[in-house]
């Protein structure tokens, strides 16, 4: 039987494989399984009747067919956002501020804001990244129209849980671990990340010392992988020229988990109530995807 349509759904997970150039790593940024994702490849290819990816051990690129279908798919993704974004609110515009931290704002962030952008082309995005204690009291102080913190997953109800992560011990050496007292790569008081690493180290007697403090995302892998410290990190945020230490092979005490909730102030404006909804949606599926 013919084909006479492709779900853009199998479009967005050709693309994002490719962009990403590796099925975990699309899974990752589309918020789903990687055998689901590969069974979304799959079944665009049987629709197509071609292969569109060649994958191997250590490669994965796209076939002559595949370069030939990634453009229109793309094209065909940025009309669907188009036509929908038009469709439900054409006269869309204005400023919204969101706060988020520079960790999840770098990684998991751009593409959330980046379809919204392209679906709402007349509304401006401010994105400030700052430590959650910071973002708060701006959020506070009326200078942000929402903000995604990090909070403790038994933190009371305020806003709405988007992600939860597990942290885990990062060092580009597992040398700094002969060190006697344990050197912390970590951002300024107040960190949740910092708080988490001194609380699990006292409460295991592990003497430590904060050797590099950095508010920078940049500068902290940076100096993790010069061997000053160790840091704590997301996992699925870890660079991959950098080790996860592993708490059963090194000793280092366990990691609670933390998550990310969406805290708005009242009374949004149009433009940051349909942002609201985009992100919640977009990380909520995330969320039950993990």
């Amino acid at each position: 039987m013919m084909i006479h349509t492709i779900d853009p759904e199998l479009l967005r997970a050709f693309v994002t494989v490719a962009d990403t150039g590796g099925f975990s790593q699309a899974a990752a940024r589309l918020f789903r399984g990687q055998s689901a994702v590969s069974l979304q490849i799959k079944r665009l290819e049987d629709a197509l009747g071609c292969r569109l990816l060649d994958r191997g051990p250590r490669h994965l690129r796209l076939t002559p067919e595949g370069e030939a279908v990634i453009g229109q798919a793309r094209r065909i993704l940025q009309l669907n956002a188009e036509l929908i974004a038009r469709a439900r609110e054409p006269d869309l515009a204005g400023v919204v501020r969101l706060g988020a931290p520079e960790d999840f704002a770098t990684t998991r962030l751009p593409r959330v804001l980046g379809a919204f952008s392209k679906a709402h082309r007349r509304v401006a995005l401010e994105v400030t990244c700052e430590l959650t204690l910071q973002l708060l009291a701006r959020l506070d102080a009326g200078g942000l129209d929402m903000a995604l913190l990090k909070r403790e997953p038994t933190a009371a109800p305020e806003g709405t849980r988007l992600w939860r992560e597990r942290l885990v011990w990062v060092a580009g050496d597992k040398a700094v671990l002969e060190d006697d007292d344990l050197p912390l790569v970590c951002s300024p008081i107040p960190c949740v990340y910092r708080g988490r690493a001194t609380a699990a180290l006292d409460a295991a007697g592990r003497p430590w010392r904060v050797a590099y403090s950095c508010g920078s995302l940049a500068g902290a892998h940076a100096a993790v992988r010069a061997g000053l410290g160790v840091t704590v990190l997301p996992q699925d945020m870890v660079p991959a020229d950098l080790l996860i230490l592993e708490e059963s092979a090194t000793g280092l005490p366990p990691l609670p988990d933390t998550e990310i909730a969406l805290v708005c102030a009242p009374d949004l404006s149009p433009p940051a109530q349909r942002l609201r909804d985009h992100i919640v949606g977009e990380l909520e599926r995330g969320l039950a995807a993990a």
